[in-house]
Order: C-alpha cells, then sequence, then structure tokens
C-alpha cells in the first residue's frame, strides 16, 4: 500500500488554535503530514519565517506524538502545487471554515488541477469550537494590543506578549 502524504498549506501567521484543529484531523487522513509555510517576499507578515517554523514545530510535535502521525514543517516560496509535489504529498488538505472559504477553495482546486492533475484536495471542515477563528483577525487584534489568548497555542501568545 502506497503512503499517504498530505500537505497542509498556509502562511500560518500567526499560528492559531483553527490550524491546530486542522492539522489534528488531518492526521486521521494520511499517513504522513508536511506542513508549508507559505512565505512571499512581497508580504510583511507579523512573525518571521523562522518564529512560524519555530512555534509550528513545537505544536506538531505534540500532535504527531498523540495521533501517532510524522509531522514535517516545511517553508516554501512559489506555487503551493509545486511545494506539495516537492514534499512527495498525493493530498492537498485545506480547512473550511464556512461558505466564503468553500466559494475561495472551489476555485483554488479548479486552478490546481490544471496545474498539478495528480494532487487531490481534500477540505476539512472546522470544528464548531475554532470555525470563528481566522489568523487575519487574530493578527489585527494583536496589532491593536486585544487579547489573543483564545485564540493561539500558548507559544505564540508568549512570543508575541515578549516582543
Amino acid at each position: 500500500m502506497t503512503e499517504r502524504t498530505g500537505f497542509y498549506p498556509g502562511s500560518f501567521d500567526p499560528v492559531t488554535n483553527g490550524h491546530l484543529d486542522v492539522i489534528e484531523r488531518a492526521c486521521r487522513l494520511v499517513d504522513r503530514l508536511v506542513v508549508g509555510i507559505g512565505t512571499h517576499a512581497s508580504k510583511a507578515p507579523l512573525l518571521g519565517e523562522e518564529a512560524r517554523l519555530a512555534q509550528l514545530e513545537a505544536v506538531c510535535a505534540r500532535i504527531a506524538t498523540a495521533s501517532k502521525t510524522p509531522i514535517t514543517v516545511m517553508a516554501f516560496d512559489g506555487l503551493m502545487v509545486h511545494a506539495a509535489r516537492e514534499a512527495g504529498a498525493s493530498i492537498v488538505i485545506r480547512g473550511l471554515r464556512d461558505t466564503t472559504d468553500y466559494n475561495y477553495e472551489m476555485q483554488m482546486v479548479g486552478m490546481n488541477a490544471q496545474m498539478v492533475p495528480e494532487l487531490q484536495t481534500v477540505f476539512v471542515p472546522s470544528s464548531p469550537a475554532v470555525r470563528h477563528i481566522s489568523a487575519t483577525l487574530v493578527r489585527q487584534i494583536a496589532q491593536m494590543g486585544g487579547d489573543i489568548s483564545a485564540f493561539v497555542p500558548k507559544i505564540v501568545l508568549d512570543h508575541l506578549e515578549s516582543r
């Protein structure tokens, strides 16, 4: 039987409890998971690439141990489908919170399938407890000095508070 490798891409700026929910649930679907941090030189992220890598590696280590699913974290620049192929993935994992996400993701599925037809996309609906969490909103709240403790893992909160 062929190993099923999943690729879960995102900016993870910052890593949220919603992302962790998708990662935990994705581990039930694949034999190995690669979490890909998309980096773009034109964007000014809240957290640098090194911080996001370290934070994801720390939280994913706990998830990997609990789920018995190996998880690798990598950064990539460029097209997600190329990074997924480089990681050996046959499945792309995408989290869905609502119909807005669905509509956007369906467009992406069509484009990605045109470029790399062998990649299959699997949608993982967010759990109700984290469905409202958006990294964009968390980033905005953090930049305005608000309390994001309910939305992010402790390692992210500690990092942001130390800045």
